[in-house]
């Protein structure tokens, strides 16, 4: 088992480091808990975009509901030149030379796998079920980790197509997210400035779910509607959980 250094993180949550060695470089996070972590056995895993980190919005709006509400565990990594791992200048345009190496999206996936492996373990967590969201980068990321080999129940991901800002990769995510079968839900921004139409339709289409749906909303890459959050929430915990949730934007109209 790795060594895990942990400390006191943001918004509740426990920072961890996973040490690198000369197989694999280090690995950073946070895992928020609930309160009887021992009966949790729901995780969700969750990625951020090319500008933030770990605590990256909506990040710690998903963890209020869906570990103070829901007893789901979630789990959030630093991408591979972000927060704990900054690379400068930082942002995008670290993220875009860190794209130039030929295997970034597998190097991610082995982080993804060995903080799953060894931080589930040490929190004494057993995975019953497993969901997933990311936006933007984090469904570059997302759509080859969701085809590796672990199990996943359900999927929120988006804001992102095989072309565009992806179009290095965008035959690589056109084949991996064949191996998706799952429940998954997909956003789009219509007037997105970093992906065309074409492109987003081309990774939904791809997806091999028989339950899959794609909502999409008018403005820029950044302006997705809080509703669609909220309705994010919904559906991984109802596909998660098999409980029916009433979202907050029902709840104030009620």
């Amino acid at each position: 088992m790795a060594s895990i250094q942990w400390t006191e993180g943001q918004f509740g949550a426990n920072d961890f480091v996973i040490d690198g060695n000369s197989k694999h470089r280090r690995v950073t996070g946070a895992i928020w808990l609930p309160k009887i972590s021992s009966e949790s056995n729901v995780v969700v895993l969750c990625g951020h975009g090319a500008s933030g980190d770990r605590y990256q919005d909506p990040i710690p709006y998903l963890v209020k509901h869906l570990v103070n509400q829901h007893n789901i565990v979630v789990l959030s990594i630093d991408g591979p030149v972000h927060g704990l791992r900054k690379v400068e200048p930082g942002g995008r345009e670290a993220f875009f030379q860190e794209m130039q190496r030929p295997t970034f999206i597998d190097d991610m996936i082995s982080d993804w796998l060995i903080a799953v492996e060894n931080v589930l373990k040490e929190k004494n967590i057993t995975i019953e079920t497993l969901g997933y969201f990311g936006l933007s980068m984090g469904t570059m990321f997302g759509v080859p980790l969701l085809a590796s080999q672990l199990e996943f129940n359900a999927s929120v991901i988006g804001l992102c197509g095989s072309s565009g800002a992806a179009s290095m990769i965008g035959e690589r995510l056109l084949k991996d997210a064949e191996q998706i079968t799952h429940p998954t839900t997909f956003l789009m921004q219509l007037e997105d400035e970093l992906f065309d139409r074409n492109g987003y339709l081309a990774l939904f289409d791809a997806i091999q779910s028989d339950n899959k749906k794609i909502h999409a909303n008018p403005g820029l890459h950044p302006d997705v509607p809080k509703e669609e959050i909220d309705y994010s929430i919904e559906f991984l915990v109802k596909n998660l959980t098999r409980k029916e949730v009433v979202s907050p934007l029902k709840r104030i109209a009620e």
